[in-house]
This record gives structure tokens, sequence and C-alpha cells, in this order.
């Protein structure tokens, strides 16, 4: 860990400060700037120990002065001249490396919002796992990656993991009463047995309404272009050909202990419906909100309580209508395949998301086609599965075992490349 102090009075009226103590990885991201914008209308109620990001050091350097952090950190070592610089006489610790991410996790804070895209938010956040730190969960690799991992962990540090995603927000609203003390654990055996179907929902993306024919010529500037949500390229990738959806069960399943086969996805394009559970009494109870990742934030944040969210509130009125649609897996075959790796298990969803990350970063950078992301992620998941795949036991398994599947992936790309061409 590189590491740099000096004092100001900045720094002194930061640390002076009342209120909940939050620290908040992947700050420059879209969840992490949403988190900032949600913490800022709310002046005194939170103070930020810590935030962090990949290498954008001026974009941190600005965040952590406006919050008002006492240590900033860039993961890119790199990237830490150009923080350390940035931050210069504002009293703010600059730091660099992955111990000092796994520092900034660990921090004592009430509330660590863990909102770093991809693996990379693997190690700190099940560190602040062990710690017993009450997360907010918006990495999906923790529970793709080390699902049964990442849980146990957080059961045996006494950790308490309140989900961020809109999708899983909404289920945790729904499957949790508000006296629970430790919504790592949602379902004890006898509410589970009141269950029947778990559902998320899913937008469908730019290509709902796509033929196959269409889809196979899209290129990255229109698998980006999303109907409802504001994301990044990766994400946005995923959710046009529903990659994100079989994510989302995923992490459904290991958030809530829930069965593969009482899980299900519904299309539902105005994305005013998050999530519903159907229960075997009939009734189904659903949660609803404008597409605004500002008011799954603010749930995490204010949980057991509500706190304010600067959002378009729900008019069903003016909207006038709510439409549902069954997924069609032969144009979105992803979503088939990643739940054929949720039922799997041993490590097949480890796999795929490796897989997954090595062919969306290749279409976007028009190495390969649309269609060729799912049929790079089966093959390599078919590969990887004749050599044997084994739970992840341990942080150092599950990240040889993504590096496995990393390295067949960039192979696999290489080898259609070459075919194609």
């Amino acid at each position: 860990m590189t590491l740099s102090r000096s004092q100001s009075a900045h720094g002194q009226s930061a640390q002076s400060r009342s209120g909940q103590s939050l620290s908040i990885l992947g700050a420059t991201g879209s969840i992490g700037r949403n988190t900032i914008d949600v913490v800022s209308r709310l002046p005194g109620r939170f103070r930020v120990e810590a935030v962090s990001a990949n290498r954008d050091a001026e974009g941190l350097a600005q965040i952590a002065i406006e919050a008002g952090a006492r240590l900033a950190v860039v993961a890119d070592p790199d990237a830490y001249a150009a923080l350390k610089a940035a931050l210069s006489g504002t009293g703010i610790e600059a730091a660099a490396g992955q111990a000092a991410l796994v520092e900034a996790a660990t921090r004592p804070v009430d509330r660590l919002m863990a909102a770093i895209v991809g693996a990379a938010g693997l190690a700190p956040t099940l560190a602040a796992a062990a710690r017993g730190t009450t997360i907010l969960l918006a990495n999906k690799e923790c529970l793709v990656t080390a699902g049964t991992l990442f849980m146990a962990t957080a059961r045996a540090g006494g950790a308490t993991i309140l989900p961020v995603d809109s999708e899983h927000s909404a289920l945790f609203q729904v499957l949790n009463p508000v006296q629970a003390l430790n919504p790592v654990q949602v379902l004890d055996p006898d509410r589970l047995k009141a269950v029947e179907t778990v559902t998320i929902t899913a937008s469908g993306g730019p290509f709902r309404t796509w033929s196959a024919e269409q889809i196979a010529e899209a290129g990255p500037r229109e698998a980006v272009r999303h109907p409802n949500w504001a994301m990044g390229a990766k994400i946005s990738v995923d959710s046009a050909g529903l990659m994100n959806k079989g994510l989302e069960l995923i992490e459904a399943h290991h958030l809530f202990a829930i069965a593969p086969e009482r899980l299900a996805v519904v299309v539902h394009p105005e994305s005013i419906v998050h999530g519903f559970v159907s229960y075997r009494d009939g009734s189904v109870i659903a949660q609803l909100a404008e597409p605004d990742m500002r008011t799954p934030i603010a749930y995490s944040l204010g949980w057991p309580d509500r706190i304010p969210a600067p959002t378009k509130r729900l008019d069903l009125a003016e909207l006038g209508r709510l439409t549902f649609e069954t997924p069609d897996l032969r144009r979105f075959p992803a979503l088939g395949i990643a739940i054929a790796a949720m039922e799997a298990g041993n490590g097949a969803t480890t796999v795929l998301n490796a897989a997954n990350e090595i062919s969306v970063e290749a279409f976007l950078s028009e190495r390969i086609r649309f269609p060729d992301i799912a049929k790079i992620v089966e093959n390599v998941m078919d590969r990887v599965a004749r050599t044997g795949i084994g739970e992840p036991a341990s942080l150092d398994e599950a990240l040889e075992l993504d590096r496995t599947a990393r390295d067949v992936a960039r192979a696999l790309v290489g080898e259609h490349i070459a075919t194609a061409g």
C-alpha cells in the first residue's frame, strides 16, 4: 500500500463531523456517483470515510474533496502520483494498490457501498464481509464468482448484506420484514415454505423487438443504447443479450437462499415493477418505482428506515399500463446459458462470469459479433467443464478459476477471429 498523509483544516473538520460513517468503493462509477448524490442532499446524516476508483485519479480527487472523505484510493498504482497531486493540501490521505483497497474496505464504518465493477471488487468486499461490515452490495461478481464463499464468509463474520441492484432491492423489500436482525439471512425455512416463485424483471434491452437477423448485425453503438437505464458499456451489453438477468438470478439464488427452480425472469419494458414474489396462497407482492438507481441506493443507505431520494414519483395513472412478456431464449440464448450454470453450481457461474467479461470486451472492441458473445461463453464453459469445475472454497481458488476461464475465453476469441477472418 502506498499512502500519503498531510494535515489541514479540511482534514480536521472532516474527522470531527457527526453522522453515519460511509465508505464508497467504486465512487467514480454510476452507482458511486448516485450514492454521492443521495448523500449530499442529506447534510449531517452521513460522513464519508473512504472512496475508491480504478484509475480515474482526477475524478476520485474531486469526489473525495466534495464529500469530505478521509481516504482516497486508486486500485491502479500508476495513478497514484496523479491522485496525490490532486489531493495536495487537502488533508485527505491518498493511497494506491490492492492492499490499500482492502484497507479502505475494512476501515470501521457504519456502511460500505461495494460498487466496484468486475472481479476486482471481490477481494475488498470479501474482506469487509469477514470483518462483519454492513455492506451495500452493488458488485455482482461477489455472488456470481464466489457466491457460496461470500455468503458463508458474511455469516461467519456477522456481516449484514443489503442488496443495491434494483431487482434484488425489490425482492429484499418484499421478502424481508423491517424487524429482521440480519438481512444476510432473509428467509428462514418456515418463511421459505410460503414462497412459490421469486421473479425479477427485465426491460428487454434495446433489442427486445429486434429479429435474430437484426441482432446479429448490431454493433456496440446499438447494444449500449438502453431504453430505460443509464449504465456503463459492459452492463449495457449484458442487458442487450439478457445475460444480466441470468447473473441477477444467480445473485438472488445466493442472497435469498432460493432454489434455482423457484427463480424466474419476465420481460417488463416499462421497468416500473422491479421484482415480485408469488406466495402459496395465490398472493403476488411486488415493488414498484421509477427506473432510477437512487431509489434502491437510498433504501440501502437508510435501512431499516426510509430516507428521501430525489427521484420522480411514480404516477400509475399517467403511465397508463404495464406490460409483461416471456423472455425469448432463442433470440437471447445468454439467459438460458446463465440459468444452466446456476443449476450446475460447483464454480460454473465463476467460469460463466469470466468468459462473459472477455467476450463482451471483444465485442465492444468490434472483434466479434454480438451473437458470438453467448457462443463463446458456452464453449468456454464446455472446455473448462471437461477438466472439472469445483466450488471455490477460498478467494485464491475463486481467482484461479476466474483466471483459467479468462485464458480459455481469450484463446477462443482468437480462434473465432481467425476463423471468421
